[in-house]
């Protein structure tokens, strides 16, 4: 098997893709203005989203996630993952989604060749649902993640962004979940965009503690299937995980993995930067597979130690754009 390998000896096997600029949510800590969504003359097509993953696994790529905006929202997505499924070295296509339209959609997803799923939820109350998303759609999400277990797109994971003031306060109620099976991940609000979260992010050291205040000390937990950055751990007697991605506070910026394909065709060696290389206008004037995995390669060798916020202003793209 090939090895990808940037500047700093680390490994990249990881991609991210961008399936689509479009989401059925707008929530307040990612978009809160009216925005102009991508053409659909300018968003990758998914025999185009194909022919990059072909040159990436060639590299050593061998873990594809698809995310948006709502990768859902976008048709027929389930053929995306059949073909990226049926790519010689991709191990493993996995989602990243808000659940909303995941009961309907699961079965398909999972006969086409879809491994795992991570579904955002950030309460379980709801009309703190349609504060945080605009939508009231705190069933649909329930019943997304039922549907998810239940054909076996295991381990479902649920990303909970923690915000002070808003959501803290079911730090417990989603670690208690964890007693019941659940796998769920609390992550550090990052300030990418035009989102509004001004009450603040909250460090894992911070969550951990009120968790450990309440329940018991957390056991250090095996990691989970999958190429992510978490640190797991279980309450005692769980058949669960917790787990802690602190973005921020506590960086993995050495053990990054990944490069991110927006929608619109553009490969980014580093979520917050907007350094990115343009694949699809070579790829639309006719350049084979050589050639892409070139691009790839000096993508690959522009990641940098690590993300220099203390240097820099955050990414213009707002995450939805970029496919966090």
């Amino acid at each position: 098997m090939p090895s990808l390998a940037d500047s700093f000896n680390r490994s990249i096997s990881y991609m991210r893709i961008s399936v689509t600029d479009r989401c059925n949510l707008r929530c307040f800590y990612c978009a809160t203005k009216l925005t102009t969504h991508l053409a659909h003359s300018d968003i990758f097509s998914y025999e185009e989203i194909r022919r990059v993953v072909q040159a990436a696994s060639e590299l050593g790529i061998n873990h594809i996630r698809l995310t948006g905006g709502e990768p859902l929202v976008r048709p027929d997505v389930s053929a995306l993952v059949r073909l990226l499924s049926e790519v010689e070295g991709v191990e493993e296509v996995s989602m990243t989604s808000n659940g909303i339209l995941l009961e309907s959609q699961a079965s398909e997803l999972k006969s086409a060749g879809l491994k795992r799923i991570n579904i955002s939820l950030d309460t379980f109350k709801p009309q703190k649902f349609q504060e945080i998303c605009g939508f009231d759609k705190l069933e649909s999400v329930l019943a997304g993640i039922e549907a998810a277990k239940r054909v076996g797109l295991e381990p479902v994971k649920i990303n909970t962004v923690v915000i002070r003031g808003y959501n803290d306060d079911e730090i417990l109620d989603f670690a208690r979940k964890s007693l019941e099976g659940w796998h769920v991940r609390f992550i550090e609000y990052m300030p990418i965009g035009e989102g509004d979260a001004d009450k603040g992010s909250m460090s894992p050291q911070e969550i951990r503690k009120i968790i450990e205040e309440n329940f018991a000390p957390l056991e250090a937990g095996h990691p989970l299937t999958g190429n992510g950055p978490a640190r797991y751990f279980r309450l005692p007697g769980a058949s669960g995980s917790i787990g802690f991605i602190g973005a921020l506070s506590e960086h993995f910026c050495e053990t990054c993995n990944r490069i991110r394909l927006t929608a619109d065709g553009h490969l980014r060696p580093c979520l917050l930067s907007d350094e990115e290389i343009d694949l699809k206008t070579p790829l639309r004037n006719g350049a084979d597979l050589e050639e892409m995995k070139q691009l790839i390669r000096e993508t690959v060798a522009r990641k940098r130690d690590g993300h220099h916020l203390e240097e820099a202003a955050l990414p213009r793209k707002q995450m939805w754009q970029i496919g966090g």
